[in-house]
């Protein structure tokens, strides 16, 4: 007899008699579109923005962002409690759930020591990675966790890149027009028309496109279907070009380390080495981006170089989020990439030292740097007091995640991060060990990816469910055919 909750009909209860099959497929695509939610509800922000924005009604209007992330974080949600509830969080992948779950629990402490309650658990206004961010990450890796399909990987490395090209759509009209976008100019006077998608930041998009890139790279590699091949060739080649006008590190670092994964993806899995041809059609493609910036075809600037010191800094903390002072030109020299980075890492590293235990409290790493001697008007915004001259020189990100984790919600959490990743790439490496199939790699490769542009990138609410649900999908305990006749043997003779 079919399972039922609270003596209700069978058909009401199909959830519980869902098979592993089911619960796989409806999970899998429930979480490729909660990966898009932040990034399509992003679009009303971007196209309702106006110059009257900075006086009325601005921030107000990123929280549909913020309400893209619930409504994905809610879809993880339900799958993962279907997941536990057909407990297929089983003893191979308990250890890195329990340890994000500590990681969540720490980050409450976290948020009652922090200086606004409210800030700690929504996050700040334009960035939203409060503490209830944090537990719909959560769900992202947990219900990615509770897979057991080989079909359902392959399902969420096409929503990684469909989150991509989505980006990259966009993107093209921000290259070409300056539309639809909060960084045509990195200073005033300069137009770079500098691409940032539906992710609020070209550094943020630049991260997401990394992982888009990597997967449509090794799923072209790996694909028997000519229609999937062209398709996510035609992918790769406008991610590969929208990436070089992210004018970032970030951008070019992750174009690198996509093509050497796609490299190690044709001789670890035997692919025909002729599928390497979507890699020199898309270093054609960023180059062809480059050549139109020499050429003066974007905006008024007619050499190509890095920005990220005004994009992260002045376009985006200080115009854009209003989350933290202008830079201040006397301490770092906003047009060296590599100073910008230290000087960041530098303060970060000592707000952590003084802030080791429990951080500054979640989205709140600004905080920590603001004047508090400087007198205010009491009637003034957070907004308007954390963009005021007094605040000149602070910064409410720094670049490299576990640096920002453990100052923001203390060395715990940093602790609790790093079992979590570490074990994930444990756990897909041995998946794909005892598979060997194209989807653990591609899974895998998307983890470690995603682990090593944490060194120069940090989370936001459109790249983290992407890296979360493959960091979740490779812990998946997905059973191969082998097992499951020895397993069906072994329950025969009991």
């Amino acid at each position: 007899m079919a399972k039922t909750l609270f003596h209700s009909s069978e058909k009401s209860n199909f959830i519980l008699n869902m098979t592993e099959e089911q619960f796989s497929k409806l999970a899998s695509r429930g979480l490729a579109i909660a990966m898009m939610m932040a990034p399509l509800f992003t679009l009303v922000p971007e196209i309702s923005y106006s110059t009257s924005d900075f006086s009325e009604g601005y921030i107000s209007n990123y929280t549909f962002s913020a309400g893209g992330l619930v409504l994905g974080g809610v879809i993880a949600m339900i799958i993962t409690i279907i997941g536990l509830m057909k407990k297929y969080i089983s003893k191979w992948n308990i250890f890195p759930v329990c340890a994000m779950a500590a990681m969540v629990l720490w980050g409450v402490v976290s948020l009652v020591k922090g200086v606004d309650l409210s800030i700690s658990f929504y996050g700040y206004p334009n960035r939203g990675e409060g503490l209830l961010a944090i537990i719909f990450y959560f769900c992202f890796f947990a219900a990615a966790a509770s897979l057991k399909r080989e079909t359902a990987l392959k399902t969420i490395a096409d929503g990684a890149v469909g989150v991509g090209v989505l980006n990259s759509a966009v993107s093209l009209i921000q290259i070409f027009t300056g539309e639809l976008s909060h960084y045509k100019s990195s200073t005033l006077g300069e137009e770079i028309y500098a691409a940032s998608g539906l992710s609020m930041s070209p550094l943020f998009l630049a991260m997401a496109l990394s992982l888009a890139l990597t997967a449509a790279f090794v799923g072209f590699i790996t694909s028997e279907s000519k229609a999937r091949r062209i398709i996510l060739f035609c992918s790769a080649v406008l991610i590969s070009f929208v990436m070089m006008f992210t004018y970032s590190l970030i951008g070019i670092c992750g174009f690198v380390l996509a093509v050497i994964i796609a490299v190690i993806a044709v001789f670890v899995l035997k692919a025909p080495k002729k599928r390497l041809v979507c890699l020199p059609a898309s270093i054609a493609a960023a180059g062809a981006a480059i050549a139109l910036v020499f050429g003066g075809v974007i905006g008024n600037i007619n050499s190509y170089r890095l920005y990220d010191g005004k994009l992260l800094w002045w376009c985006d903390s200080y115009m854009r989020a209003c989350a933290s002072g202008s830079y201040d030109s006397s301490k770092v020299d906003i047009d060296d990439t590599l100073d910008v980075y230290s000087y960041l890492n530098s303060r970060t590293m000592d707000i952590i030292e003084n802030n080791a235990l429990v951080g500054t409290g979640p989205d709140q790493l600004a905080f920590a740097l603001i004047n508090t001697s400087a007198e205010i008007d009491p009637n003034m915004s957070i907004p308007d007091f954390m963009t005021s001259e007094v605040n000149r020189g602070t910064f409410d990100k720094v670049y490299n995640e576990y640096l920002y984790t453990a100052a923001t919600r203390g060395v715990p959490s940093l602790i609790a991060l790093i079992l979590v990743i570490v074990s994930a790439v444990v756990l897909g490496i041995k998946s794909y060990r005892r598979r060997k199939t194209a989807e653990a790699f591609t899974i895998s490769a998307l983890t470690i990816a995603g682990v090593l542009i944490f060194f120069i990138g940090c989370s936001s609410i459109t790249f983290a469910p992407v890296f979360w649900t493959a960091a979740g999908a490779a812990c998946a305990g997905i059973v191969t055919d082998k097992e499951k006749k020895a397993q069906k043997k072994l329950a025969k003779k009991k």
